[in-house]
C-alpha cells in the first residue's frame, strides 16, 4: 500500500482512547474497499513518555516516537492525519502517568520538579517535552479552520439545548487585575534578521543565571515578554474574595493549567494560599513537612495530610474558613470537589463557556446554581469574558433557534504562541531583570522582576501570519461571510500583529469583502449582536483566543464544543483534521471504568473522517474516496436527525451504540449510492445484516454497561482488555470483519 492513501488515525488518551478501539476497527474495514490504509500512530501520555526515555527500557518495551514521526509527516505534501484529542499534561497528571507506567514493570524515572543534579536536569528537560501542549504545536503545521458543520447547526437550531437564564441584577462578574500583569507589562518587538536569543535572569546582587539557553529566531518573528508580578496578584486575589463576600456569591478562578503549565499552577497556587491564609500560616512547619504545594490545589493537600496527627485539625480549620466565606464553586458537587482542589479542572474556556450558557451560574455544594465572581486574574483575555457576561445581563440569553453562527480561523502554525509557552515561562528566585539577548549580547527585551514573579517570553513567526490572513480572506470569500480580526491595539503583541495584518491584506483584492480589525471586547459585542440578528460572523484571532472562542461560540450554539469541525490545512499541502474538544474525556473514562459506560460522543470523529476522506480523494486522486466521504455526509445528517448520540445514563446507547448506528447508516449510503457500483454491492449485505440485526446487537452491547470495567490502566490500558470492553457486540464485531 503506497503512503499516499494513508490515513494516520491518532490514539491518545481517556475517553477518545476508548471510543478508538471501538470506531477504529469499523473505519478501517469500510476505508479498506477504497485502498485505502488507516493506521494508528500512539500519541498519548504514556506513549510520550515512554519514546523520551528508551535508555530506561528494555529492548522489548521501547517505544517508537510517534509524534516525532507525525511533526515530519505533517510538512509533507501527503500527509492526512485525524487528530483525536489528547492529554495535555499538568504535573499531577504526569506524575501519576508515571506511576503507572511503573507499576506496569516500565523503569521510567520519577519526574524531579526540582532538579538538583546534572542528571535531574537532563531527565526534568526530557519531562518538559510531555508537559503541556506537547502534542499540538508539534502537528498543528497550518492554520486552524473550525466551524460547526450546517448539518450539525441546522440540528441544534431544530433541537435546542437547554439555556440558563440571565437577568440583569445578575450579581455574576470577572474579577481582574489592573495592574502588575502579564498585559500590564507585557512588550514586544519584530526581529529584523535571523538570529538566536537567550533568556538570562541578572540578579540585584550580581549574579547571573540562564534560563534558557541560545535557540533561533527567523526574521519577521514577534516576540514578546511579560511578568506577572506575585504580590500584585495576592493583593488582588484578597480583593476579589472580599468582593465575593460582600456580594454573598460564589468565588470561583479560571486558568489555563493545560496550555500555561508552568504559568497557570503558580497562580492558582496564589489563589489557594491566598484564600486559605490563616491555614497556611498556622500549617507552616507542618506542610513544609510534608512537602505541601499550594499549586497543587487542596487535592494534593488532602492526600498528603491523610493518616498525619493534625489531620482532622486541619481539616477543620479549611471548612472553618470556606464557612466563613465566600463560598467556594464546585467543580463536582456530590464527591465534595471544590473550584481549588486542581488546577486543571478549571480550564477557563470550558468553565467559563459552561457559566455563560448556564445563566451566569455555577454549582455551590449543596448542588445548586449560584451567581458567581469569577476570577481570571491576567487582562489579556478577561477583557474578553468581562464583555460577554455584561452583554447576557443587559440581552439576556442567546436564543440557539436562531442564532448566527461563529467560525473560527485561528493563527497557530509552527507553534504560534502569543500568551504563555511553557519551555520560555520561568518563576524568578530574586530581584533583578530578565533579558531577552541576541548572541552579540544585544537585549531584545527586558523585564524587571521580584522573588516569586512569573517571567514568560513568546514568538510568532511570520510565515503562518502571511497563511492565517490569506486563509481568513478565502474563508470570508467562499463563505460570504465577514470577518473580525480580534486584536487588542492596546497590548503591546497585538500592536505588532495588527501592523503585519494590514500589510498583508493588501496582498488581496478585498471587493464586496467585509474584513475588520477590533478590540478583543468590541469585537465580542459585535459578534454577539450580529449573532441575535441570526448573521454569521467569523472570528479571526491569535492561537489562545482560537481555543477560547471555539469552545464558547459552540458550546453556545450547539450545547458543545465536541461537535466542531476543525480542519487544519496544513502549509505544505497536507491535512490534519481534529476531532473536537477533550475537556469532559476525564470525566467520561470515570463513568465508563466504575459503571461501563461510555458517554463520549464520537460526531467529533465522525466529521474529521469525513473530511479526511474528501481531502485524500481530491490530492490523491481515489474516487472511491470521495464516494465514501459523500455516503459518511449522508450518515452524519441521518446520524443527527434520528438522534443517535449517548444518551447519559446506564440502558441508553452509549458511544459504542452510537458507532453501531453510524456505521450502519454509512453502510446503507454507500448499497444506495449509484456512483460506485462496486462499493454498492460491497455495502448492500453489510446494510442488510446490521438492518436485521439492529435488535440483537442493541441488546449485546447495552448488555453490557452497568458493571465496573477493568481495562488494566487508565493512561495505559491493556490493550486486549480495552478491545473486549468496547467491541462489546459479538454480532456487530461478525459482520464488520466480514469486509
Amino acid at each position: 500500500m503506497s503512503n499516499n492513501s494513508t490515513i494516520i488515525y491518532t490514539y491518545t488518551d481517556e475517553a477518545p482512547m476508548l471510543a478508538t478501539h471501538s470506531l477504529l476497527p469499523i473505519i478501517q474495514k469500510y476505508a479498506s474497499t477504497a485502498g485505502i490504509n488507516v493506521e494508528s500512530r500512539d500519541i498519548s501520555l504514556a506513549g510520550r513518555i515512554l519514546a523520551n526515555f528508551p535508555e530506561y527500557l528494555t529492548e522489548e518495551q521501547k517505544t517508537a516516537d510517534a509524534l516525532a514521526e507525525l511533526g515530519e509527516l505533517a510538512t509533507k505534501p501527503e500527509a492526512n492525519i485525524i487528530k483525536l484529542p489528547n492529554i495535555s499534561a499538568s504535573v499531577p497528571q504526569l506524575e501519576e502517568a508515571i506511576a503507572e507506567l511503573q507499576k506496569h514493570g516500565y523503569a521510567v524515572p520519577n519526574y524531579p520538579a526540582e532538579p538538583k543534579t546534572e542528571e535531574e536536569t537532563a531527565i526534568n528537560k526530557k519531562y518538559a517535552k510531555v508537559l503541556g501542549s506537547a502534542v499540538n504545536p508539534v502537528l498543528r503545521e497550518g492554520n486552524s479552520d473550525r466551524r460547526a458543520p450546517k448539518a450539525v447547526k441546522n440540528y441544534a437550531k431544530a433541537n435546542p439545548h437547554r439555556m440558563g437564564v440571565w437577568t440583569a441584577d445578575s450579581k455574576t462578574s470577572v474579577a481582574h487585575m489592573n495592574n502588575g500583569d502579564f498585559y500590564g507589562t507585557e512588550n514586544s518587538t519584530t526581529v529584523e534578521n535571523e538570529c538566536k536569543y537567550r533568556i538570562v535572569f541578572y540578579g540585584n546582587d550580581g549574579s547571573s543565571k540562564v534560563l534558557k539557553d541560545f535557540a533561533p529566531l527567523k526574521a519577521g518573528e514577534v516576540i514578546d515578554s511579560s511578568v506577572m508580578n506575585i504580590a500584585a496578584l495576592k493583593s488582588f486575589v484578597k480583593e476579589a474574595i472580599k468582593e465575593a463576600k460582600e456580594k454573598n456569591v460564589l468565588l470561583s478562578a479560571h486558568l489555563k493549567a493545560t496550555m500555561m503549565k508552568v504559568s497557570d499552577p503558580i497562580i492558582f497556587g496564589a489563589i489557594v494560599e491566598t484564600y486559605f491564609a490563616d491555614v497556611f500560616e498556622k500549617y507552616a512547619a507542618t506542610f513544609k513537612e510534608l512537602d505541601i504545594n499550594p499549586n497543587f490545589g487542596l487535592a494534593t493537600l488532602f492526600e498528603k495530610i491523610a493518616g498525619h496527627a493534625q489531620e482532622a485539625e486541619i481539616k477543620a480549620d479549611i471548612e472553618k474558613t470556606i464557612e466563613n466565606g465566600p463560598r467556594i464553586a464546585m467543580v463536582n458537587s456530590d464527591k465534595g470537589i471544590t473550584n481549588f482542589h486542581v488546577s486543571s479542572d478549571v480550564i477557563v474556556d470550558a468553565s467559563m463557556a459552561a457559566l455563560v450558557r448556564g445563566g451566569g451560574k455555577m454549582w455551590n455544594k449543596e448542588g445548586k446554581e449560584e451567581d458567581t465572581v469569577c476570577i481570571i486574574p491576567d487582562r489579556t483575555y478577561a477583557g474578553f469574558y468581562d464583555a460577554i457576561v455584561e452583554e447576557m445581563k443587559q440581552n439576556g440569553a442567546i436564543d440557539p433557534t436562531t442564532f448566527g453562527t461563529v467560525p473560527n480561523v485561528g493563527l497557530m502554525a509552527q507553534k504560534a504562541e502569543e500568551y504563555g509557552s511553557h519551555d520560555k515561562t520561568f518563576q524568578i528566585s530574586g530581584e533583578g531583570t530578565v533579558k531577552i539577548e541576541d548572541e552579540n549580547g544585544t537585549t531584545l527585551l527586558e523585564q524587571n522582576v521580584q522573588n516569586g514573579d512569573i517571567f514568560r517570553m513568546c514568538q510568532t513567526k511570520d510565515a503562518p501570519i502571511q497563511d492565517w490572513v490569506k486563509l481568513a480572506v478565502n474563508r470570508a470569500r467562499l463563505s460570504n461571510t465577514p470577518a473580525i480580526f480580534w486584536l487588542d491595539k492596546g497590548r503591546a503583541h497585538d500592536a505588532q500583529i495588527i501592523k503585519k495584518v494590514e500589510k498583508y491584506l493588501q496582498n488581496y483584492d478585498l471587493t464586496g469583502l467585509d474584513i475588520r480589525i477590533m478590540d478583543v471586547k468590541d469585537a465580542m459585542l459585535e459578534t454577539l449582536k450580529r449573532g441575535r440578528e441570526g448573521k454569521d460572523t467569523i472570528s479571526v484571532s491569535g492561537n489562545v483566543l482560537r481555543d477560547y472562542l471555539t469552545d464558547m461560540f459552540p458550546i453556545l450554539e450547539l450545547g458543545t464544543s465536541a461537535k466542531m469541525l476543525s480542519i487544519v490545512p496544513l502549509m505544505n499541502g497536507g491535512g490534519l483534521f481534529e476531532t473536537g474538544a477533550g475537556g469532559s474525556a476525564p470525566k467520561h473514562i470515570q463513568q465508563f471504568l466504575e459503571e461501563g459506560y461510555l458517554r463520549w460522543d464520537s460526531l467529533g470523529e465522525f466529521l474529521a473522517l469525513q473530511a479526511s476522506l474528501e481531502h485524500l480523494s481530491q490530492t490523491q486522486n481515489n474516487p472511491k474516496a470521495q464516494v465514501l466521504a459523500d455516503a459518511l455526509d449522508e450518515a452524519n445528517a441521518k446520524f443527527l436527525a434520528t438522534d443517535k448520540s449517548p444518551a447519559r445514563k446506564v440502558g441508553g446507547i452509549d458511544n459504542r451504540g452510537s458507532h453501531f448506528y453510524l456505521a450502519m447508516y454509512w453502510a446503507e449510503a454507500l448499497a444506495n449510492q449509484t456512483a460506485d457500483a462496486e462499493l454498492a454491492a460491497t455495502f448492500a449485505p453489510i446494510a442488510q445484516s446490521m438492518q436485521e440485526n439492529e435488535a440483537k446487537i442493541n441488546e449485546e452491547l447495552i448488555g453490557a454497561q452497568g458493571k465496573p470495567q477493568d481495562i488494566g490502566g487508565y493512561y495505559q490500558p491493556d490493550s486486549a482488555k480495552t478491545y473486549a470492553a468496547m467491541r462489546a457486540s459479538a454480532t456487530l464485531n461478525a459482520i464488520v470483519d466480514s469486509l
